[in-house]
C-alpha cells in the first residue's frame, strides 16, 4: 500500500520538476553567447540540448524503475545533489567536449522530473492521480517555459557561468527539502532491480497502450524541440539579431499551457485522454501553422506559441496519467519505457534543428513539425489497440 503525501507534497514535487527539468533548456537563449566563449561554430553548441536529452534518456531507463524500490525522499535527494554537481562541473568548462559530457549527467539526473510525476501518480488519492499528474506536469511546463526566460536574462546579467551556478544552488534547495518532507517508507516490488531492467522491453509487447502512447507522444516532442532549438537560433541571426533576454521573453506565450494543465488533469479524470490528446495536438498544429507565417510579428508569434505549447504539454499530462493506469504497481517501469521512447524521438527533433534550419529555413522547419503533430493527432484518434 502507498503512503501518501504530506501536506503540500504534490506542490513539493511540482516545484522539483519544474527546478530540475529547467536545466535541460535554460541555456538555449545563451547558445549563441556559449559558442563565442567556447571559439566553437554554433552546430556544434547545438548539440548541447541533444546532450542534455540523451542524457535524461539515460536516466529514465536506469534511474526511474528505481521509484519501484527506493523510498522517494532518499532517492530525490541524491539525484538532486548530483544534479547541482553536474551544473558545477558544466559552469566550469574550457571546451565542447567537457561541457557536453556535463550535460549528458545533465540531463540524468534532470529526469528526477519524471520520478516526481510518477510518485505523485502513485500516492495520491483513488480518482486524482490525473490530477495530480497535471499539478506535476504544471510544474514542470513552468519550469520548461521559464527556464529559457531566466538562463537568458541571467546570462546577460552575470554570464552563462555563473547562471548554471545559480540553478546549482537551486537544485541543493530541493534536495534539502526532498529529504526533510518526503516519503521515507521504501515501496514493495515484487522483483529486485535487475530483474525490474530485463523486464522494461517486454512491456511494449504486453500492453498495446504503452505503444501507442510512446508514439503519439514522442512525435509531439520532436515537433516540440525542433520548434524551440529553430526558435532560439532563428531570433539570435539576422534580421532579428536577439539577446538571450529577448529570446527568453517568448517562452512566457507558453503560460497558456501552464493554465490549462490543471484542466486537463479533470478533463482526463472524467474523459478518455484519447479525447484530450487529439485535441490537444490539433490545438499545437494551429499555434505551429501561426508559425509558419514568420516571426515578424511578435504578437502573432505570441500567440501561436501559446497554442503550440498549450496543445503539448497538456497533452502530455494525459498521455502520462494513461501510462500510469495501466498498472500503478509497475508506473516507474512503465513510465521509463515510454520516457526513453519519447526522448529519444524527441532528441531526433532537437539534433535535426540546426541542420533542418540551415537547409530548409524557418518555413520549412514549422511546416515539418506540423506534419509530426498531425500524424500524433491521427493516432491519437485511432482507436485503442486491444
Amino acid at each position: 500500500m502507498s503512503h501518501a503525501l504530506p501536506r503540500g507534497g504534490t506542490f513539493l514535487l511540482a516545484c522539483i520538476a519544474g527546478t530540475a527539468i529547467a536545466n535541460n533548456y535554460a541555456i538555449q537563449p545563451a547558445l549563441t553567447a556559449v559558442a563565442a566563449d567556447l571559439d566553437v561554430p554554433t552546430p556544434v553548441i547545438g548539440l548541447v540540448p541533444t546532450a542534455a536529452l540523451v542524457g535524461c534518456m539515460f536516466g529514465f531507463a536506469f534511474l526511474l524503475p528505481l521509484t519501484d524500490h527506493l523510498a522517494p525522499g532518499r532517492l530525490v535527494t541524491a539525484q538532486l545533489g548530483t544534479l547541482a554537481a553536474a551544473l558545477v562541473l558544466a559552469a566550469a568548462a574550457t571546451g565542447p567536449v567537457p561541457l557536453l559530457a556535463a550535460y549528458l549527467l545533465i540531463g540524468a539526473s534532470a529526469s528526477v522530473a519524471a520520478q516526481a510525476g510518477n510518485i505523485a501518480g502513485r500516492h495520491a488519492p483513488p480518482g486524482r492521480r490525473g490530477t495530480g499528474v497535471a499539478t506535476v506536469a504544471a510544474g514542470m511546463s513552468a519550469g520548461i517555459l521559464l527556464s529559457r526566460l531566466a538562463g537568458g536574462a541571467l546570462a546577460d546579467i552575470v554570464g552563462w557561468r555563473r547562471m548554471l551556478l545559480v540553478f546549482a544552488a537551486i537544485a541543493l534547495l530541493g534536495a534539502i527539502a526532498a529529504l526533510t518532507l518526503l516519503p521515507g517508507q521504501r515501496p514493495r516490488p515484487d522483483r529486485g532491480y535487475r530483474a525490474t531492467l530485463a523486464s522494461l522491453p517486454p512491456l511494449l509487447r504486453h500492453h498495446p497502450q504503452l505503444r501507442r502512447a510512446m508514439a503519439t507522444g514522442g512525435l509531439w516532442y520532436f515537433a516540440f524541440n525542433l520548434i524551440w532549438v529553430a526558435l532560439a537560433l532563428t531570433l539570435a541571426r539576422p534580421p532579428h539579431a536577439l539577446d538571450p533576454t529577448a529570446i527568453g521573453l517568448y517562452s512566457l506565450a507558453g503560460l497558456l499551457g501552464f493554465a490549462a494543465l490543471p484542466v486537463t488533469g479533470r478533463l482526463t479524470d472524467r474523459y478518455t485522454p484519447r479525447t484530450v490528446i487529439t485535441a490537444c495536438m490539433l490545438t499545437a498544429a494551429a499555434g505551429t501553422a501561426l508559425l509558419a507565417t514568420g516571426l515578424d510579428s511578435p504578437p502573432v508569434t505570441a500567440l501561436g506559441l501559446a497554442l503550440f505549447d498549450a496543445g503539448c504539454f497538456a497533452a502530455q499530462a494525459a498521455n502520462q496519467s494513461r501510462v500510469i493506469a495501466l498498472d500503478p504497481h509497475r508506473s516507474g517501469s512503465l513510465s521509463s519505457v515510454y520516457l526513453v521512447l519519447y526522448f529519444t524521438i524527441g532528441a531526433i527533433g532537437t539534433a535535426l534543428a540546426a541542420p533542418l534550419l540551415d537547409m530548409a529555413g524557418w518555413q520549412g522547419t514549422a511546416l515539418t513539425a506540423i506534419t509530426a503533430l498531425l500524424l500524433a493527432a491521427a493516432l491519437g484518434r485511432a482507436p485503442s489497440a486491444s
